[in-house]
């Protein structure tokens, strides 16, 4: 088998439909478009969510709910991450830690949260901390430094 041998299984192609190049064609005339309207023009584009002049679906269902702009999405990580760390002889934990370990990525805010139990002295360095996992980590001897 060559390179230059090389072509398409019998069939799998077929050329492509010549529209608007006369009558004798077969194809001519309003070249497959069908009679006016703005489907039959140049230059028409259909817009997102328009439903041929009926109310769009997006203005027919009620609007509700709010987004707010000063909202702080941090990646939440349980007292049992932390001891799991500690037991790999981590004890000196950060943001860059999480990444490492896979529990938060590279850029996302960490919040450590108190679910689980800690027994570990750890220092633990995060950008929020919950009342439950910061007194956690002091009863267990460690510290607790918010960014």
């Amino acid at each position: 088998m060559k390179l230059n041998t090389l072509k398409p299984a019998a069939g799998s192609t077929h050329s492509e439909r010549r529209i608007g190049r006369g009558p004798g064609s077969g194809l001519g005339g309003t070249s497959t478009r069908g009679h006016k309207g703005a489907k039959a023009r140049s230059g028409y584009k259909k817009k997102i969510g328009f439903e041929g002049g009926q109310m769009p679906l997006q203005r027919r269902l009620p609007k509700f709910g709010f987004k707010n702009i000063n909202h702080v999405e941090y990646q939440a990580v349980n007292l049992s991450a932390l001891q799991v760390m500690a037991d790999k002889g981590i004890t000196t934990i950060s943001n860059a830690e999480f990444v490492a370990a896979g529990f938060a990525k590279a850029g996302q805010l960490v919040k450590v949260l108190g679910n689980g139990s800690l027994t570990a002295k750890v220092e633990v360095t995060a950008n929020a901390f919950s009342k439950s996992a910061e007194a956690a980590i002091v009863a267990a001897g460690g510290t607790a430094t918010k960014l």
